[in-house]
């Protein structure tokens, strides 16, 4: 694959301090010219040092990257205490806060990228060829099978069909790539264009009236509302539920 697209990665982040390290070790690993790689960061309601740490990594950025920046954006959203993140009952308000993240860390870094990358902070391990395989696909919205371990179930429960009964461990056994109805962010390619164009997590309940929703929501938010307004826009969600990266457990 000869690489000319310009490819900007963009992960929002928040109490990341201590997922810092691994974050860059796998970054630098990246096979993907970095003379076209951009890498975009906005922090938000953190309570430990994520943005000085990250103040400092972004001038290495901008070293050996085509581009790296950094942005501050507090929604004053905290997960209360002694409450996984996971916790069902905090999902709507967490993921309204995360898809305003996203939201606002696209409309500050998007420049004159090809694609947008996006990439969750405890993604820990994916292959270095990893961008050029999800670029070859040829589609405009696809993403990997997010793990903590190979092999295992699929983390990333926000990728699905079937009104959420089936996931990418469950599409394996359909090929290299599947059509999904709803995507996850843990690492999401999107023609860039896409975006240009409207396509956003949605930070409310979108697409009452599409039939590719979960029975009994009134909609979905922030990725799988992506996925939503993307059918809505006459786009195609894909995975490749065989290409694996593990996510910290």
């Amino acid at each position: 694959m000869k690489q000319r697209d310009k490819v900007l990665i963009l992960t929002p982040v928040k109490d990341a301090e201590l997922f810092l390290d691994d974050y860059f070790e796998a970054l630098f690993k990246l096979e993907y010219s970095r003379e076209l790689l951009s890498i975009g960061f906005l922090e938000s309601d953190s309570s430990d040092d994520t943005f000085s740490k990250l103040e400092a990594r972004v001038i290495e950025l901008n070293r050996e990257f085509r581009r790296g920046q950094l942005w501050k954006k507090d929604f004053g959203y905290r997960i209360p205490a002694d409450t996984p993140r996971y916790a069902h009952h905090i999902q709507v308000e967490r993921r309204i806060a995360l898809a305003k993240s996203r939201n606002h860390l696209l409309f500050h870094a998007l420049d004159d990228e090809d694609w947008v990358l996006w990439l969750d902070v405890d993604v820990i391990e994916y292959p270095k060829d990893v961008i050029e395989r999800l670029i070859t696909t040829g589609k405009q919205i696809v993403q990997p099978n997010c793990v903590t371990h190979y092999g295992g179930p699929s983390f990333d429960l926000n990728a699905w069909r079937d009104h959420g009964h089936l996931h990418m461990h469950d599409l394996k056994a359909e090929g290299e790539l599947v059509k999904l109805d709803s995507v996850g962010g843990t690492m999401l390619l999107i023609r860039a264009d896409a975006h240009r164009d409207g396509l956003i997590f949605p930070p409310f309940a979108y697409g009452n009236e599409n039939p590719l929703i979960r029975k009994d929501n009134f909609g979905e938010i922030e990725t799988e509302g992506l996925g939503i307004m993307a059918s809505d826009m006459g786009l195609q969600c894909w995975g490749m539920p065989r290409l694996e990266i593990k996510h910290r457990s």
